[in-house]
């Protein structure tokens, strides 16, 4: 299968073409474990685990590393805030943000990679960067010059006598120029046993600790070497964060491009503002998964294209809800089809056509909306034949493999466990039936109501009324 992405460094659609025949190596930029995951991480999460399962499903050998930020100054500040070590602060976020991941059904993840455990490693390239004369010594730590790399911008497309402004560029005196960041920052103490409130490593420079961008490259070299082939994020990511990442490794291995790949994921507002702790609309993932499914997530984070923006509002999520329920629905019944004896030959073209069509959709671009619709026009041509029990044994198999490919890949259809309806429900359901066929419409309705208000609906089908949970 082919794939094509838009390639945020070149600006153009490109096709994706593995350094090493048949293996792919994919890094995406893990959390900074210092609070519980939002709607936001959610979204670009999903969006790669399944751009992953995609590649595997197609026989692709990827290798999905993510980082673990554990050292960040805002785990520091959190950590002074809750009387916690930062390490601490750090374990307790990490065990979150895997738990959240769990619930979502993410799990494409071959590495999970904490910038603590790669110090050896980060240190390694701030020496080879000191040697090449692409950083210098201050009091304060050790900073990369962004005036003796020629292509720093060539991502984001800012130049250096562009004004520009980002929080994670900090001021300090001592830089050559303000735009230079910090690869290393010394310590505030001296002694390795008082790093309790700070954490800290020794290092040819004193007790210090890492800068932002250098524990990705550092982690990235470690598993995949001076170049690979895939690298993901959010869109706010691409500048200073990814562009930094690029100057560093490419001023110590002068190899290009770093990353063959660069994949950004699109914003997530709500009600069309960024979400934020002075508005009060940050929305916990954990906490919207507790009033819906994580397939109503995963489906409307993907009816939306990965670089498209999503303005988040409750009936979104109630609308996938529905939509997710209606595909279990479907499946189920197409699983219960009573099997015709005869085939349809047009019916096997149109299930080849769905799934070349659909995956087609997907290797564009990953184009899930162009993807889904394909699946629910597929739905609305078959329901009919179900409702007719016009399908054979062979052409059930089918539909069922064909949703079960998509549903690996994506997470989108939750398997309903059976659910039997208590007897004083059968006994309502049995009663307005009775009103019903006595034509009194009023009382009939009067038990839909009542069944409705016990948490259940009746659905007339052709094959006679259906009880059904309502979730």
């Amino acid at each position: 299968m082919k794939f094509v992405f838009y390639n945020t460094l070149t600006r153009k659609k490109e096709e994706l073409k593995p350094l090493k025949k048949d293996k792919l190596d994919v890094f995406v930029c893990g959390p900074t474990v210092y609070d519980l995951s939002h709607i936001g991480h959610g979204r670009i999460y999903v969006v790669f685990d399944s751009i992953v399962k995609t590649f595997k499903k197609n026989g692709l050998r990827v290798r999905y590393l993510q980082n673990i930020t554990d050292v960040d100054d805002k785990i520091i500040d959190r950590a002074r805030l809750t009387n916690k070590t930062p390490k601490a602060l750090a374990r307790e976020f990490e065990k979150e943000y895997l738990k959240d991941m769990k619930a979502l059904k993410i799990d494409s993840v071959d590495i999970y990679a904490r910038a603590s455990d790669h110090i050896a490693e980060i240190i390694s390239q701030i020496e080879r960067l000191l040697e090449k004369g692409f950083a210098y010594i201050a009091s304060s730590g050790i900073y990369f010059e962004v005036n003796k790399f020629d292509d720093y911008g060539k991502l984001s497309g800012q130049k250096l006598e562009d004004k520009f402004h980002t929080e994670r560029v900090e001021h300090d005196p001592e830089k050559k120029n303000q735009k230079d960041f910090a690869l290393w920052k010394r310590s505030s103490f001296d002694k390795a046993q008082d790093k309790k409130s700070e954490p800290s490593w020794p290092s040819p420079w004193g007790m210090g600790r890492p800068g932002w961008h250098i524990e990705d490259t550092a982690i990235a070299e470690k598993y995949f070497g001076q170049q690979y082939d895939m690298h993901g994020g959010a869109l706010d990511l691409i500048f200073p964060h990814h562009e930094c990442e690029i100057a560093q490794i490419e001023a110590i291995s002068n190899k290009k491009p770093y990353v063959n790949m660069w994949l950004h994921g699109g914003f997530l507002t709500v009600r069309g503002e960024k979400m934020s702790k002075s508005i009060g609309n940050i929305i916990v993932l954990r906490d919207l998964l507790k009033n819906y499914s994580a397939e109503s997530f995963r489906l409307m984070i993907l009816q939306a294209h990965y670089r498209s923006p999503i303005d988040y509002d409750e009936d979104l999520i109630k609308q996938a809800e529905a939509t997710s329920e209606r595909l279990a629905e479907f499946y189920e019944r197409v699983k219960q089809n009573k099997r015709n004896s005869s085939e349809n030959n047009h019916l096997a073209e149109k299930i080849k056509n769905t799934r070349e069509n659909f995956w087609r959709a997907v290797g564009n671009d990953f184009d899930t909306p162009v993807a889904f619709a394909i699946l629910f026009s597929f739905v609305k041509d078959i329901n009919p034949l179900l409702d007719n029990s016009s399908l054979s044994e062979r052409e059930t198999k089918s539909v069922i493999n064909l949703l079960e490919e998509i549903n690996e890949v994506f997470g989108i259809i939750k398997k309903r466990t059976k659910q039997t309806a208590p007897r004083e429900i059968k006994d309502l359901a049995k009663e307005r039936e009775l009103f019903r066929k006595e034509k009194r419409w009023a009382e009939a309705d009067q038990t839909r109501k009542q069944l409705s208000e016990l948490g259940w609906v009746v659905e007339d089908t052709p094959q006679g009324p259906k009880l059904k949970r309502i979730i």
